[in-house]
């Protein structure tokens, strides 16, 4: 039997705490992970796995085979992308992540775009609002928004996100329209994950550092499609992407609000593991990925996103 595999399997069972759970997650017949467990004990003349009826636990030769086998298997891993990092043609798969509201907007139609460019790829896109970790989830890239960094991250800025203060015209029919930012505590402001309460960052001309803009409504959530879809109907103003809302502008769904003022600018970024034997495809994505949002309309600069939008109210 192939040792590689056999080997797999077994850090497989270990990682799980047992055969079924194993063979489920490696779409194995039990019997199958059973023969590959048995041949790794005769490969190293040693049982691996303490075994009773409800749980396996390792045994001291297999806590120091796990260690081996993990090192061996990254490896072996390595191997291929040794010819593959020297080729420039894409192939494969590429696991890549981001928010909803992101992929939604932006990043669905460049996947899109990208497989129709390189025909021997696939790309499996997952979506949370949540900084999914790229070991425990096996995630080649993603790609997220924010100002702040984890220490020892690789990142490559692909643009800017620039944001906007927006209500729909059934709200400011109601409500009114705020013209300065201190009238903002007045208003119904949809927030982003702080449970009812918020500071909005704003910067302006001849201003000296942002300003903190304290506010608060009705409603908040960890969803930005949620709190998209929550000033549509007029439920209150909303601080979103501009990717997100160019559409909807343009349409006079929402109307932007405090033109004078610019909401912090964030950074859009590709985040990964390792500079070394990257393959094709991920070099491929990154470089596809900037160029395609240097180009995207809705990720220029807001005044001249605003300008070339009609029926907006300044």
């Amino acid at each position: 039997m192939d040792r590689i595999t056999a080997a797999q399997v077994f850090v497989c069972i270990a990682e799980q705490g047992s055969l079924s759970a194993a063979a489920e997650r490696l779409d194995m017949s039990r019997a199958m992970v059973t023969r590959y467990l048995a041949e790794m004990e005769g490969w190293i003349g040693a049982r691996l796995f303490h075994r009773s009826t409800r749980r396996l636990s390792l045994t001291t030769a297999g806590g120091l085979a796990l260690e081996r086998c993990r090192a061996m298997l990254a490896l072996a891993g390595e191997l291929p992308l040794l010819g593959e990092a020297q080729s420039e043609q894409p192939r494969g798969v590429l696991r890549l992540a981001c928010a909803p509201s992101l992929a939604e907007a932006l990043l669905a139609r460049a996947v899109a775009a990208f497989v129709e460019r390189y025909p021997g790829t696939h790309v499996d896109l997952q979506t949370s609002d949540k900084a999914v970790n790229l070991v425990e989830e096996r995630i080649d890239l993603a790609v997220r928004i924010t100002n702040t960094l984890e220490p020892g991250m690789i990142a490559r800025r692909l643009a800017d996100c620039h944001s906007v203060i927006c209500a729909a015209p059934a709200y400011l029919a109601r409500r009114g329209r705020p013209s300065t930012p201190d009238e903002l505590a007045g208003h119904a402001c949809l927030t982003y994950d702080y449970f009812g309460s918020s500071v909005w960052q704003l910067g302006a001309p001849g201003l000296p550092a942002p300003l903190a803009v304290p506010v608060w409504g009705p409603l908040s959530s960890n969803d930005a499609c949620a709190l998209l879809q929550a000033a549509l109907a007029g439920a209150g103003v909303s601080l979103q992407p501009l990717y997100a809302v160019a559409g909807h502008l343009a349409a006079g769904r929402l109307e932007a609000l405090l033109p004078a003022y610019q909401p912090r600018v964030m950074g859009i970024h590709a985040i990964y593991l390792s500079r070394q034997y990257q393959p094709a495809i991920l070099r491929a994505m990154l470089d596809f990925l900037a160029e395609w949002m240097g180009q995207e309309p809705a990720l220029q600069a807001p005044e001249l996103v605003l300008s070339e939008l009609s029926g907006i109210a300044r």
